[in-house]
């Protein structure tokens, strides 16, 4: 009788927790959450299975793959229990004890309720197809691979408080800001960042580097963010990628419109719209107008007749590169198509700063919502691809695009090229911190030599 208790006190005790059913309402709801907090984009490689991990994250102190959180019980999260996949949601530490890196922006999955993480939870276990594929481990440069580190960033950094009530403020904008502090976690990418890659609470939404991308400035400033967008815009945005004359969708947040923010229901979209509008008005670190600049032109008179050759780090390299490559699609005066598909690069949030334009003439654009997909190639990451342009060729072409169609003077260099080619600038925190422990092991070392100076002393003494 006792065996048979304890073999089923085992049973229980070791039942797989994706055993547990959970009614059609919680999955969906939960499905829907994993939608807003945009899980495909990053635990879903390029032409991988879905949320089977394996996507390679750029970040300031080196590449952090993605992991795999289907319910597969050996590569993903099957065996997790609710209060571990809350751990990892919200406080970032794994099943196993170690510690996420905020990568994963668990940091703004901390606000997240209860109730929300719970559906979560079942869509996970319940409606998500288990793939059995392991995926590499990240291994990010010494002593950034000391996950342990990051118990000691999240004492710091880490609020877990819940949002704070604002009784006065309507449920409108009291989702919205749920949604675009937790789930959508905007400031994940549009708030710059610290030394010790913390977020800077005071310049909260006003732009920041994401990898080689520039995610800008959208508090409600009229210069420097989206003062001048109307709420209907804001939505529209969000829905499509596209607000015509004003920005184009591309990189991550092409990605969070294509597998989130195009899928979210009109009043969710519409709620975030208010809060996000509802911003103060903060300038960032930059303080440029992104919309209302430049005006149309060419300089096909000025090469013609003339050989590439003839041209090559010439002052007509940048104008010769755009007619053979650009023009067909953006038009010889860079007026755009009159679908718009093809954007205007005048009056184009992408021609200010020089980030997002190499990043877009690099990596291409790829977007997908209800109104159809929107490509260009990528003319940078295709080394034997015939439209493949040199870092010379591309910080010319940007230097053509920013004077001829911009409001900037050309100051884009090979290098700057290359930085972007190679996944964004990167951190002096990794150099920063192997500096300060090897101070750290000096200064130990230092001591220990004195107290054994003392201890010589007090022994010769006697």
């Amino acid at each position: 009788m006792m065996r048979t208790l304890l073999i089923m006190i085992a049973a229980v005790l070791v039942w797989p927790a994706a055993a547990r059913t959970f009614d059609a309402a919680t999955v969906e709801r939960g499905r829907y959450l994993a939608t807003a907090s945009d899980c495909m984009a990053c635990h879903t490689a390029h032409h991988g299975k879905v949320l089977a991990g394996g996507l390679l994250l750029s970040s300031p102190v080196g590449d952090i793959v993605s992991t795999n959180i289907t319910p597969s019980k050996q590569y993903g999260i099957g065996n997790y229990t609710e209060q571990q996949f809350s751990d990892a949601l919200r406080k970032g530490i794994r099943a196993d004890g170690q510690h996420l890196y905020p990568a994963m922006p668990y940091s703004a999955y901390a606000v997240m309720t209860d109730a929300d993480v719970h559906a979560l939870y079942a869509y996970f276990m319940q409606a998500v197809p288990a793939v059995e594929q392991g995926t590499k481990p990240t291994a990010l440069p010494f002593p950034m691979n000391i996950r342990a580190s990051m118990g000691v960033w999240n004492a710091l950094f880490l609020d877990q408080q819940p949002l704070k009530p604002e009784p006065q403020r309507s449920e409108q904008w009291l989702r919205g800001r749920y949604l675009a502090e937790g789930a959508a976690h905007c400031s994940a990418c549009h708030t710059p960042r610290g030394l010790l890659m913390q977020e800077k609470k005071e310049l909260y939404l006003t732009g920041a580097q994401v990898g080689p991308w520039y995610a800008p400035n959208i508090t409600s400033h009229p210069v420097a963010g989206i003062g001048s967008w109307s709420e209907a815009e804001l939505v529209q945005y969000l829905r499509t990628g596209r607000v015509e004359g004003k920005a184009q969708a591309a990189g991550s947040m092409a990605e969070a419109i294509t597998f989130s923010f195009s899928r979210l229901s009109d009043d969710d979209l519409k709620a975030i719209a208010v809060y996000i509008k509802d911003l103060p008005p903060v300038v960032g670190e930059e303080d440029v107008s992104r919309f209302n600049q430049g005006k149309p032109g060419n300089a096909l008179a000025s090469f013609r007749g003339k050989g590439y050759s003839e041209s090559v780090k010439g002052p007509h390299l940048g104008a010769q590169v755009f007619s053979a490559n650009c023009a067909s699609c953006h038009g010889a005066n860079g007026q755009g198509t009159p679908d718009g598909y093809y954007p205007s690069l005048f009056h184009n949030s992408a021609t200010v700063g020089s980030s997002n334009l190499l990043a877009t003439i690099l990596l291409g654009v790829n977007r997908e919502t209800e109104n159809g997909r929107v490509f260009m190639p990528p003319f940078g990451d295709q080394p034997n691809a015939v439209n493949h342009l040199s870092n010379d060729e591309i910080a010319a072409l940007a230097n053509y695009i920013q004077v001829s169609y911009g409001a900037g003077a050309p100051g884009v260099k090979a290098e700057d090229v290359a930085v972007i080619r190679q996944g964004g600038p990167q951190s002096h925190l990794l150099l920063l911190a192997r500096l300060g422990m090897v101070v750290g092991l000096l200064v130990l070392a230092a001591l220990i030599i004195v107290v054994l100076r003392r201890r010589s002393k007090q022994h010769t003494g006697e």
